[in-house]
């Protein structure tokens, strides 16, 4: 039966672990970000032993789950911390799709444009940096937020390694105090919280965006 006292007993520390589930996301979100747009611009680089080695990197990552990745990198990685190598594997995984969605974006990006680059002999740097990727990123900022809330929900896979987010907490209170029903409903709950209102929030971006 639902107990409010053993609830109340087991919040903090719940919430103690979606502190470090935040912050796997936050950091983990920015190097899916960072590190997706550089591979998408490096595909685009016409040298074939950059791009194929690169590619294959990308399906390798993007087609094994990131619980055996997760698992791999504590096993070949030792001696690292358990948080900065979860928050790691996380982000290189996402940045896998999240490369996807920048190479979508540079696509849509209308060709007279780059031709008027070439035409006005624009530095390349430039090109990308004043022309190229704000247009594609405006058009690619709704799915990069549905892919942090996707992240969002994957945090529990960290447990794997062994680091203390959210449900990690949630499942040590519950195995102590044998209340399992009170810890997984409030972590589930925060999950809803948290998440819910992103969500609707990148929809109204993207209807926004969409004007």
């Amino acid at each position: 039966m639902w107990s409010w006292e053993t609830a109340r007993e087991g919040l903090p520390l719940i919430l103690r672990g979606f502190g470090v589930t935040l912050l796997a996301t936050v950091v983990g979100s920015a190097v899916a970000m960072v590190l997706g747009l550089a591979i998408a611009i490096a595909l685009r680089t016409p040298t074939r032993w950059v791009t194929m080695p690169l590619r294959g990197l990308v399906e390798f990552i993007r087609s094994t789950p990131v619980m055996i990745q997760l698992f791999a990198a504590w096993v070949l990685v030792p001696g690292v911390d358990a948080l900065t190598l979860g928050i790691t594997v996380l982000g290189v995984h996402y940045a896998t799709y999240t490369c996807e969605v920048y190479r979508a974006g540079i696509d849509a990006v209308p060709k007279g444009q780059w031709e008027a680059c070439t035409a006005l002999s624009l530095p390349r740097s430039r090109v990308w940096r004043a022309v190229v990727l704000p247009q594609a990123v405006r058009k690619v900022l709704p799915a990069l937020g549905n892919y942090v809330i996707s992240m969002f929900k994957e945090t529990p896979f960290l447990s794997v390694i062994a680091v203390q987010e959210m449900v990690h907490q949630a499942n040590e209170f519950g195995s102590v105090r044998f209340a399992y029903l009170e810890a997984f409903t409030l972590a589930a709950a925060i999950f809803l919280v948290a998440s819910y209102p992103t969500s609707v929030l990148m929809r109204r971006v993207e209807k926004r965006l969409a004007q």
